[in-house]
């Protein structure tokens, strides 16, 4: 039987998890312990406590995934599964201005 080898002590997991509450960088632990990024990363996942980035547009707005632009205008105007998958195939861009223009249209 092989001993498992263990990548972090409880001593590192405790400091580990004192700097990045108290704001210290995830590269600056990784450089700190000797381990990569993603290791230093996944570990405070593992430990409940890694908060992931969240991404904005140019203009500071919450980034949507072209699939709920598509799946909104599916809602809106009643589409099938299939028909709302293939508005998926349009740029973003079309696809937000289309959801805009719904949005601000009055039923017929």
């Amino acid at each position: 039987m092989t001993a498992k080898t263990v990548n972090y002590t409880p001593e590192q997991t405790i400091s580990m998890v004192a700097d990045y509450a108290a704001g210290v960088t995830v590269e600056t632990i990784a450089l700190n312990l000797g381990k990569s990024v993603r290791s230093v990363v996944a570990k405070l996942s593992r430990e409940k406590v890694y908060i992931a980035k969240t991404y904005t547009t140019k203009t500071g707005e919450a980034v949507a995934k072209k699939d709920m632009v598509a799946d909104a205008i599916g809602a809106v105007l009643k589409l099938t599964e299939a028909e709302t998958e293939s508005l998926t195939k349009a740029n973003k861009t079309a696809l937000a201005k289309i959801f805009a223009a719904l949005a601000n249209s009055q039923p017929v």
